[in-house]
């Protein structure tokens, strides 16, 4: 959960706005279903105010999860699924870890070599290590990319073997058909980095509230 004083100006406590924007990327829901989720519990909020919260403490909470995690695993799965945004079709690029960790994702409008090579940098990117295994489907552009950016690093190519990458794909599909689609590459981008680090962790803010609070931001 961010510091307190992230909180300076707003009008609820940080672990109920915590709790609205773990919830909000955690489960399947709108922003009006934890509207009323959360009037349930005594807390009334605009649908508008979670949607701010969302935007502004989202990629916070995200990024201080990614630098709490352990060490990726040394044996990472990729795997891309395509998302049709406003009529066109692009690729959500993703890389797990045996321990089914989500180490990066990317959104690109293309899958060939020119698109895995910049995955393959984004994936790389300040780590100081490289995997001891990397296991991809039959797609030749990640063969290539990889021949190029990490050489001696062990190759396994079988559709058979990539289901932990597989499912990874599944939470983003359910929130691409509750949401209708992501309006652009980036709101993609954006929002599944945003959600990613979520699904193996609990409630931030461990609220069980009995008091009411009235306040609409």
């Amino acid at each position: 959960m961010p510091p307190p004083e992230r909180y300076k100006n707003h009008r609820f406590p940080g672990e109920i706005i915590s709790h609205g924007v773990w919830r909000y990327y955690r489960f399947q829901l709108s922003y009006r279903d934890m509207q009323e989720l959360l009037f349930e519990r005594g807390i009334d909020v605009t649908y508008e105010a979670i949607r701010q919260w969302c935007l502004k403490f989202g990629q916070d909470y995200a990024n201080r999860l990614r630098r709490r995690r352990p060490r990726p695993g040394d044996k990472w799965h990729l795997d891309e699924v395509f998302l049709t945004i406003n009529g066109r079709r692009h690729y959500l690029w993703r890389a797990v870890d045996q321990d089914d960790n989500v180490l990066d994702i990317l959104v690109q409008s293309r899958r060939n070599k020119k698109a895995a090579k910049k995955f393959f940098r984004k994936l790389l990117k300040g780590l100081r290590y490289v995997p001891r295994v990397v296991i991809i489907d039959k797609l030749k552009s990640y063969g290539a990319a990889k021949r190029e950016m990490l050489p001696e690093v062990e190759h396994r190519q079988s559709r058979y073997l990539n289901y932990r990458c597989e499912n990874s794909h599944r939470p983003t599909r359910q929130r691409e058909h509750r949401m209708q689609g992501f309006k652009s590459p980036g709101h993609a981008n954006v929002f599944c980095r945003r959600m990613d680090p979520l699904p193996n962790t609990s409630d931030p803010g461990g609220i069980g509230c009995q008091r009411r609070h009235t306040a609409k931001r």
